[in-house]
């Protein structure tokens, strides 16, 4: 938890048998209005895989916000933030859902999987979900699901982090993937 109690994460995956896309949930995030509250307003959630830089990037951004569980962002801004990077918006979706140029990663707008868990009950809401799949019909390498009150900014610097250019650091490299990656060997 929080100093103030106000946004949590919780290591889930000796714990839970929710999965995304066939893989198990390793992280839950959340955030509540008041500290007073025992309901969360709405919830993040990743599987192993995920990019790190990614779900940092995510975490500062939530530790920066004065009011984690509101927003003021349109949705449009998350696909914004992948385009800005080169990634290629969806011809029939250009405001909610956007792809890689290799189309390996995927990032959308959409119904969401059951047990994703929200304040806003509506069963008709929609929260974006992440993915990577490196080549068509692979199993997945990673899934991030964002319930339906998660703050676009937040979902938007988690989708900058995963759209940026800056190499990172590795030291296994998923199979399914390597023919796709630039690989920069350090001297």
């Amino acid at each position: 938890m929080s100093p103030d109690q106000l946004r949590g994460a919780e290591w889930i995956l000796a714990s839970s048998p929710f999965t995304l896309g066939g893989l198990r949930v390793a992280l839950q995030i959340s955030a509540r209005p008041n500290a007073a509250s025992a309901l969360v307003q709405w919830n993040a959630y990743f599987t192993t895989g995920v990019p790190h830089e990614a779900l940092h990037d995510f975490l500062v951004a939530l530790d920066a916000s004065t009011v984690p569980d509101s927003g003021f962002e349109e949705p449009e801004a998350v696909v914004m933030a992948l385009s800005a990077h080169g990634w290629i918006r969806d011809v029939d979706r250009p405001r909610t859902a956007a792809t890689d140029p290799g189309f390996a990663s995927h990032v959308s707008l959409e119904m969401l999987p059951d047990l994703i868990a929200d304040a806003d009950l509506r069963e008709d809401l929609m929260g974006w979900q992440a993915w990577a799949e490196p080549t068509f019909g692979a199993p997945y390498l990673w899934c991030a699901n964002f319930s339906p009150s998660v703050p676009n900014e937040l979902v938007s610097a988690f989708a900058a982090s995963l759209a940026s250019p800056v190499p990172v650091a590795r030291h296994r490299l998923p199979q399914s993937a390597e023919k796709r990656l630039t690989i920069v060997h350090r001297a």
